[in-house]
């Protein structure tokens, strides 16, 4: 027998369903569709005897199977607990009406996720709108900004990030040089392994590594705190002093990470390129002396700049989607998880599409 589930004894018109296991919302949609193919009968008996637990979305089941029978219904062997549940939630019209809803087929699935995707992106292009508006209201109120808020998340959201950020970039580097090695001794060209391996790191490995272990890192950081907050109404609070919740919880947090990324990213090519260096000197005995003469012959400043520039555009779509996504939590813990990973998959889908982006538009003008 499965830990959750029901099973249905029928006499002609009449049917007993008896529920066994835990009716909770983690296990209820593994035998959910199944109650909506009962056909109706003229008198219909839940035993509940084997019950063993039940939440609020078990109990909007049970009242769906209510609702579907055309005659005479009785609950059997039903707790206390369980009755009162019900009952209160009988009293809610709005809630009932979503347990008497059918399984959505395919097709309305999918427009009900069309139709997501466009509130998501009003709903972004609105805020995007209204931190546009705040941030040029600062010119002519520069004391509204909060530098020393803007200092505090520079360190959390920079210079904590420091380990993490040196131990993928170096990480990045050794794979990076040791992959290129194992290819271009096949033709005798090992030297060519530096530039490679330094190339690809300032140009686009250092950055796009860096800003997708900042986007998990800080954009489900900022989601999670300002969510937290409005779960709690401390915003609503903020809102009744007089404070400005923009200048207080958003604006700082995005100039931080503008200028903290760039930095990082800076830091991630050194180590990046001190990876490469230990994987060229042990597999193919290249000094270090050799590595970096060599570094400065191949490397351009402009593949350095290419990618340090990509720093505050990256660093503006973290911040963004992670403090958005921690304003439209909801009132209810479950949308904090929700809103959290949401900010984190966006963020680094953006960056993606931003570097993508880049891309083709630097090797169009040629640079």
């Amino acid at each position: 027998m499965s830990s959750a589930g029901f099973r249905v004894e029928e006499y002609g018109d009449f049917v007993t369903i008896y529920c066994y296991g835990e009716w909770r919302v983690s296990t209820i949609d593994r035998f959910e569709n199944k109650i909506y193919t009962l056909k109706p009968k003229s008198r219909v008996i839940i035993d509940l005897k084997e019950l063993r637990g039940i939440d609020t979305s078990g109990a909007l089941l049970l009242i769906a199977i209510e609702n579907r029978s055309k005659g005479e219904f009785e609950y059997r062997n039903i707790a206390p607990k369980v009755k009162q549940l019900i009952t209160l939630l009988k009293r809610k019209p709005q809630v009932i009406a979503k347990a008497n809803l059918k399984p959505k087929d395919f097709l309305q699935r999918v427009i009900e996720k069309i139709d997501q995707f466009f509130e998501y992106k009003r709903a972004f292009l609105a805020f995007i709108g209204e931190l546009f508006m705040k941030s040029i209201a600062l010119f002519w109120k520069p004391k509204q900004f909060r530098l020393k808020e803007t200092i505090y998340f520079i360190q959390s959201a920079g210079i904590n990030a420091l380990p993490i950020i040196g131990m993928t970039a170096f990480l990045v580097g050794v794979v990076i040089a040791y992959q290129t090695i194992v290819q271009l001794t096949k033709f005798g060209a090992d030297i060519f392994v530096v530039d490679t391996s330094t190339i690809a790191i300032t140009r686009e490995l250092g950055p796009m590594i860096t800003a997708i272990v900042v986007a998990g890192r800080s954009a489900s950081s900022f989601a999670a705190e300002i969510g937290a907050m409005k779960l709690t109404d401390e915003i609503d609070a903020m809102k009744t002093m007089g404070f400005m919740p923009f200048y207080f919880l958003v604006i700082p947090r995005i100039v931080a990470l503008v200028i903290a990324l760039p930095l990082l990213i800076f830091f991630s090519d050194i180590v990046g390129i001190f990876g490469a260096m230990v994987v060229t000197k042990s597999q193919i005995g290249l000094s270090f002396e050799q590595f970096i003469q060599r570094v400065y012959e191949v490397l351009s400043l402009k593949h350095y700049l290419v990618g340090i520039f990509k720093g505050p555009f990256f660093a503006l779509l973290i911040a963004i989607t992670g403090v958005f996504h921690g304003l439209k939590v909801s009132r209810d813990t479950e949308s904090i998880g929700k809103e959290t990973t949401q900010s984190v998959v966006n963020a680094i889908f953006f960056v993606i599409i931003c570097d993508a982006i880049f891309s083709v538009i630097f090797t169009e003008l040629g640079i």
